[in-house]
């Protein structure tokens, strides 16, 4: 097979259950191809002549005098370079703010920024003031198209007026490691910036604005038509659902007051009106999604159905710690392995979604992971002398947690083969180590940017054991 996406499969395949790894692996691989936001968006957006089809939506480049690009996520490199590839020299400028770059981006009219993920950057602030800069000088007949994937709320963190860098980058940290849930983070961030949740759309004056969002959280079960315009969500240029008394709520149920930043609990708890984000839509927007959590277990169904083996989605809505998730599927491969309940084997059971690792001492860190990883360790530990099943779990984006890898595979030898190298799992799970335990035991997954980002992806497979 020719590996597009996953840089390192040829070395993965080299250890542990062959057989297995390789199944998950071009499962993995088709995956990622067909949820690339470059090939997407250009499917999505039909250009003929000087008009732009989607759907039975029709926009006319010749109505506008400028057309201006903005992108920002984990995505933004691939939803960039599919902007300019449909606009070509009709692009007037385009203001991109990613997280990688990427050797192969290659850009003709779109400054790149570089944010921080998951701590906002100073680099990242630059990419917002460019953005309102232009805003400010867009009219009536410019148009301006915005794509958004995972990550942003993070790479376009501008802090609010009375805030500082330091603030956003204490704060996040704080959020991250008290486990809570990923959307009652992005509210408080998009509370504590001056370009998220409808902030950045206040700039814009009069323009028509057509955005994209890649969707990377739970609450859009059964969305199949991304052809279609829907009602607008939280975006920066869209307008806020959630109030300062909302955000109140966040922090006293995780009981985070005394933890968070001085000056962001001031903001933040005790808060003026003034700067509440705005609660209407101050543009003509068009909104649509062009990727839900639900995506990549569809595109695994179909991948898994063109390689003849049965494919079942366990869930979309992943939450909880990584560890534990890990485990409780090698007690689901074991079942299958021994009495074929609930599936039969050879079989994928796929799932979606955003586990989370709870720190509760930075003392207590000594090394680098990420969930996807300690979802492996977890699985490896409880699934030791299964014969035939391997687990593979990655951020489909490229990167998990504080490491440069997307996660990691895990098969029933995992466990036996660290033991060999002198390498204590669970003492790395312990210290969130995972990323040098996995590094030594050839079960890092490597990707770099895969164009996508839908969370978390995770394929167990289970074939015939002899």
């Amino acid at each position: 097979m020719e590996w597009q996406k996953i840089k390192n499969a040829e070395s993965l395949l080299a250890c542990g259950q062959s057989g297995a790894r390789a199944k998950v692996l071009e499962l993995t691989d088709r995956v990622l191809q067909k949820l690339d936001q470059r090939v997407f968006l250009t499917n999505l957006i039909r250009r003929d002549g000087s008009k732009l089809r989607i759907g039975e939506q029709v926009y006319d480049l010749a109505d506008y005098e400028r057309v201006y690009a903005f992108t920002s996520g984990k995505a933004g490199n691939h939803m960039a370079r599919a902007f300019e590839d449909i606009l070509g020299d009709d692009l007037t400028l385009g203001v991109t703010i990613i997280k990688i770059p990427d050797e192969e981006d290659v850009y003709r009219h779109t400054e790149v920024f570089v944010g921080g993920h998951p701590l906002p950057n100073e680099e990242g602030i630059r990419g917002c003031q460019r953005m309102i800069d232009l805003c400010e000088q867009m009219t009536p007949r410019d148009l301006l198209l915005v794509g958004l994937s995972g990550g942003c709320s993070a790479l376009m963190g501008y802090p609010s007026r009375g805030l500082t860098l330091e603030d956003l980058q204490e704060a996040t940290d704080v959020m991250l490691k008290a486990g809570m849930w990923v959307m009652d983070i992005n509210d408080i961030r998009g509370h504590l910036s001056q370009t998220a949740r409808g902030r950045l759309g206040q700039h814009v004056h009069g323009a028509k604005i057509l955005c994209f969002e890649l969707w990377d959280a739970t609450g859009m079960d059964g969305f199949t038509d991304y052809t279609k315009p829907v009602p607008i969500m939280g975006t920066p240029v869209g307008y806020d659902t959630v109030t300062f008394e909302d955000i109140k709520k966040i922090i006293h149920t995780y009981g985070i007051e005394e933890k968070l930043p001085p000056r962001v609990a001031e903001y933040l708890l005790h808060y003026d009106p003034a700067e509440e984000t705005p609660q209407s839509l101050p543009n003509d927007v068009d909104y649509y999604l062009v990727g839900t959590l639900e995506e990549s277990c569809r595109a695994a169904e179909q991948a898994a159905a063109d390689m003849g083996v049965p494919c079942h989605v366990l869930t979309t809505c992943t939450e909880g710690e990584s560890r534990d998730f890990g485990a409780f599927m090698a007690s689901v491969a074991r079942e299958i392995e021994r009495t074929g309940r609930p599936f039969e084997a050879p079989c994928f059971i796929v799932s979606a979604g955003e586990t989370t690792t709870k720190i509760e001492n930075n003392a207590s860190i000594q090394g680098h992971g990420g969930p996807g990883q300690e979802m492996c360790a977890g699985f490896a530990l409880a699934a030791d002398g299964l014969k035939a099943s391997c687990l593979l779990s990655i951020d489909s984006e490229g990167t998990d947690g504080t490491t440069p890898a997307a996660g990691g595979i895990c098969d029933g030898t995992s466990k036996a083969r660290a033991e060999t190298a002198g390498i204590d799992l669970r003492r790395a799970l312990a210290g969130h180590a995972t990323y040098e335990a996995l590094s030594e035991t050839g079960d890092i997954v490597m990707t770099g940017n895969t164009g996508t980002n839908l969370c978390d992806f995770n394929v167990l497979y289970v074939g015939k054991a002899e």
